[in-house]
């Protein structure tokens, strides 16, 4: 490159700003710096290739100067810790994404946790044709440049400390458009104006809606065509405008400018330790850092950045599938300008013949010959000096196409076509319409080729008109036509372990679980028994993959219980990300199952029901005993040091449901739940009198805590617990909620502090005294929630509350009863079967009988004053003894009483038990009468 190359352009430039500045301004120094920055990276001994992040221009620019240059090193910006992956490329179908993903983070906030960072590729990017070249092509050498993964998370750390010091609630922009997902996304040839009024200035004057619209139109379109200098000089000098007119943001300004000096003082070490010469290597980067002004810019320039060390995050890598909707919100670009622009690539290469390269086995592609003897080609070919091309370039007026009336026909019964499938009423003069109308617009915007924009805009108002019958509207249906939202997929051999594993291990399923969309199962069991393995697996995927990758049909797992037949929905294949994000953390469903739950137990969230959770899981999913009993040890440790009751009707129902499983699995219960009855019963003991006067524990939780204690009163006692220290809790406890009083007395009659009959008066009592009645219903929610630790009282919470329907006239009941309806909904809707059940038990079942019947607590007898004589007892009895002879032996055997049965005047010999137990014989008694 001669030293006046752009002399001429300088002086064209110098003088325009003299003339709209009105001297020399600092419109001047902009214009003039843009050119000094051209000329600087065209003068570089080591090629600088710019590139727009999937652009078609960039990549067919690519490929043909591949072919040309057929470069020995092609160093490529992205993340140097990537390099590894970019071979597994080829057994994908793109797009996809290039991720790095750390769970344990070492050296970042915790709460940053999960870290991903992720590369879109396409087919359709200049960074893709590099790669397939470098990789394919013998004795070339492919070496990423840019910052590893880690320093993405370094410097955005030292980004948001600086930002927490300027300003602590404001969110960077950069923040929002960087992310794919749920990950950082790495901008690879991000070109955007930063400057938000030099964006609108372009828009407004270019007659376009986006920014995807005006790249399309005025940079992609007339560099489809041109030859590699005025690509390159072009884009140069589009990378220096946006860096020039890009706003003042230091933060952001620093880390780019931290990217492009560790970028080239990794190549300059590269040179220096190969011996390389600059002239056979090529620098791929985007045309933003193309344009840098750093003092280490260019092989020769200053060696003073100093690359910071990693920090101790262990970092994952491998490839998850992308699609067009994740790169255009990664960049911010326009719906369906990815699906474009590689409709305009596929185009571009069938007109300019230019061969792109392709990795060997990509899917969906051709064998290429290898490219010896190109290299051998092009090794004798020399490379002139390059021109000034930019002044032919900006002097020229726009090239305007002529019309394709075939392809814009073809475009238009496409469209009427597809929207006919998603129920509009389209017709072949709406095909007609939408043809004008694409020529028409296209000539109001000073174009005479419509473009697929133009041709969108159209559709929309020649078919769509004001409604959409389906769920597709027109401008949707013209990006899928165009090539719609494609969706990569990553193959089996480039594959986590953990996902091969999953494949491997449901193969007996015989299904296509790499394909996109819901596939069902079924699983025969029984007749099967090797599809049990099968089932396993999906119902460790099913709880650890979203929601809809592996969902039941049929069947559930339950603790004891075995699985005979089930049927599953799966979608393995749409939710390939998560299934790979998995392999990242371990090698196998088991192992990320259980270091799963071992964090969620010992979390500092966990409480002792989250962790009873935990051990449930291991046991279902597992069938880990070690895992269990560990887990169950943590569980008993939180139970210890909670001082709140939030958890008690969790806790409640978990170990009721572990104890009745190991009771009939094992032969002995485990160490951990016994030790955890024993310290639940001290620990609710001690809670409960401070719980019934606590406003805010809720009356359930006082119910689960009850419950806990009475029903696991038998197995405490057997271990060692004192009954006194429940019966002192008890008379400690002075509620005054109503609800929670209702509870005590439940309790109370449970440990015979209470009879019946005095809690039926108590009830009376509330019924006849008219200052308690609207608190009523809250008492019979007490009632419900007592059936938890007390389920002997059905029968007496179904006579107070028809009591209250029965007693009360309609002006007092019918106010409170929707309280008493939702009370009864809200506070104990999983005890109110119980209740319906008793209830039907006890009502007539016909409607004509209710008339005639009589409440079974109104007719019973009263209970006798004293103790009945034994003759009389005797009496009565003996007709029930004569007529079941041998059950009264069994009964006189078991009690002690031995003797022979003699008939006579004097009866039966087995009057003597009845005299003995005469309570007993009246009882019977009255049994035998009531029934």
């Amino acid at each position: 490159m001669e030293e006046g190359t752009f002399t001429a352009l300088r002086s064209q430039l110098q003088e325009a700003a003299a003339t709209f500045a009105d001297g020399p301004d600092a419109l001047e120094g902009i214009l003039l710096g843009i050119v000094d920055d051209v000329d600087r990276a065209v003068r570089e001994p080591l090629e600088i290739f710019p590139v727009c992040h999937h652009s078609p221009a960039s990549a067919i620019a690519m490929a043909r100067r591949l072919r040309e240059k057929q470069p020995k090193v092609v160093y490529l910006e992205l993340c140097e810790d990537m390099a590894p992956l970019l071979s597994e490329l080829r057994n994908c179908r793109l797009p996809v994404a290039v991720q790095a993903f750390a769970t344990d983070v070492e050296g970042f906030p915790a709460e940053w946790s999960p870290l991903s960072v992720v590369a879109p590729i396409t087919e359709a990017s200049a960074e893709y044709q590099a790669i397939a070249y470098a990789l394919d092509t013998p004795g070339v050498e492919l070496v990423l440049v840019d910052r590893s993964s880690d320093h993405v998370f370094q410097w955005d750390a030292r980004r948001t400390e600086s930002a927490e010091q300027t300003d602590p609630d404001a969110p960077t922009a950069e923040e929002e458009a960087a992310l794919h997902g749920d990950a950082i996304g790495v901008e690879i040839g991000d070109l955007r104006p930063r400057f938000a009024e030099l964006e609108e200035h372009l828009l407004r004057h270019g007659r376009v809606r986006h920014w995807s619209e005006w790249w399309h139109q005025y940079v992609e379109l007339p560099l489809g065509d041109s030859d590699h200098d005025t690509y390159r000089q072009v884009m140069l000098l589009i990378g220096s405008l946006f860096r020039r007119l890009a706003p003042g943001d230091p933060q952001r300004v620093r880390v780019d400018e931290d990217r492009e000096r560790h970028m080239w003082t990794r190549m300059r070490r590269h040179l220096a330790a190969g011996g390389i010469d600059p002239a056979d290597c090529l620098y791929v980067c985007g045309a933003f850092h193309a344009a840098s002004r750093v003092a280490e810019f260019g092989v020769h320039g200053a060696d003073t950045f100093e690359i910071s060390p990693p920090t101790g995050t262990r970092w994952q890598h491998g490839l998850i599938p992308s699609s067009h909707a994740a790169i255009e919100a990664q960049f911010g670009l326009a719906a369906g300008s990815v699906s474009i622009a590689a409709t305009v690539w596929a185009k571009n290469v069938r007109r300019t013949g230019v061969r792109p390269f392709r990795l060997e086995g990509q899917a969906g592609g051709k064998k290429r010959s290898t490219a010896k003897k190109a290299v051998a080609v092009a090794a004798s070919q020399s490379v002139a000096p390059a021109a000034d091309k930019l002044s032919g370039f900006l002097q020229r007026p726009p090239v305007l196409d002529r019309l394709d009336e075939a392809e814009l026909l073809g475009w238009s019964v496409d469209i009427v076509r597809a929207a006919r499938r998603n129920g509009y009423l389209a017709s072949t003069a709406d095909a007609i319409a939408v043809f004008q109308t694409s020529i028409l617009l296209a000539g109001m915007r000073d174009r005479a080729k419509p473009t697929p924009y133009d041709f969108q805009d159209a559709a929309v108002t020649c078919i769509e008109k004001d409604t959409v019958p389906g769920r597709r509207d027109v401008r949707r249906l013209v990006e899928i036509m165009m090539g719609g939202d494609r969706i990569g997929q990553v193959g089996y051999d480039a594959l986590p372990p953990l996902a091969r594993d999953v494949h491997d291990r449901l193969t007996p399923l015989n299904q296509k679980l790499q394909q996109r969309g819901v596939q069902r199962a079924l699983l025969d069991i029984a007749g099967r028994p090797e599809l049990g393995a099968c089932s396993d697996v999906l119902w460790m995927l099913r709880y650890l993959m979203p929601q809809g990758a592996a969902r039941p049909i049929m069947g559930e797992r339950r603790l004891g219980e075995r699985p005979i037949q089930e049927s599953w929905d799966l979608a393995l294949g749409t939710h390939q990300r998560a299934l790979i994000e998995l392999g990242y953390e371990g090698v196998s469903v088991e192992q990320v199952l259980e270091q799963r739950l071992r964090r969620r137990a010992y979390g500092p969230q966990a409480t002792a029901a989250v962790v009873l959770e935990t051990v449930e899981d291991a046991t279902l999913y597992l069938r880990s005993r070690r895992l269990a009993d560990e887990l169950g040890t943590r569980a008993l440790e939180v139970l210890a040091g909670e001082r709140s009751v939030d958890g008690a009707p969790e806790v409640l129902r978990r170990v009721r449901r572990l104890l009745a499983y190991y009771r009939t699995s094992e032969p002995v219960l485990p160490p951990w739940i016994e030790s955890f009855v024993k310290t639940g019963y001290a620990h609710y003991c001690t809670l409960l009198p401070t719980a019934f006067a606590d406003e805010d524990a809720t009356v359930r939780q006082v119910g689960a805590m009850l419950g806990f204690l009475l029903s696991m009163e038998s197995l405490a006692l057997s271990l060692g617990c004192d009954r006194t220290q429940l019966e002192l809790a008890v008379t400690q406890s002075h509620p005054e909620e109503p609800s929670k009083t209702a509870l005590l007395w439940a309790a109370q009659v449970q440990l015979g502090r209470l009879s019946r009959e005095d809690l039926r008066t108590r009830c009376d009592e509330l019924l006849g005294n008219p200052l308690v009645l609207p608190a009523y219903p809250r008492y019979l929610s007490g009632f419900v929630h007592a059936l938890e630790p007390v389920p002997g009282l059905v029968d007496f919470v179904v006579e107070a509350v028809s009591n209250a329907f029965g007693r009360l006239p309609d002006p007092v009941l019918l106010p409170w009863l929707p309280t008493l309806i939702t009370t009864l909904r809200s506070g104990g809707a999983d005890l109110a079967p119980l209740l319906i059940r008793e209830a039907g038990r006890i009502f007539p079942g016909r409607l004509a009988a209710l008339d005639e019947w009589v409440p079974p607590w109104r007719d019973r007898p009263s209970a006798p004053s004293a103790r009945p004589a034994a003759g009389i007892g005797a009496r009565r009895g003996v007709a029930l003894l004569a007529a079941h002879p041998a059950t009264c032996d069994a009964v006189g055997t078991l009690l002690g009483c031995d003797g022979a049965w003699q008939t006579g005047s004097a009866g039966p010999e087995g009057t003597a038990l009845l005299a003995r137990y005469p309570e007993t014989a009246a009882a019977l008694e009255v049994l035998l009468a009531s029934a």
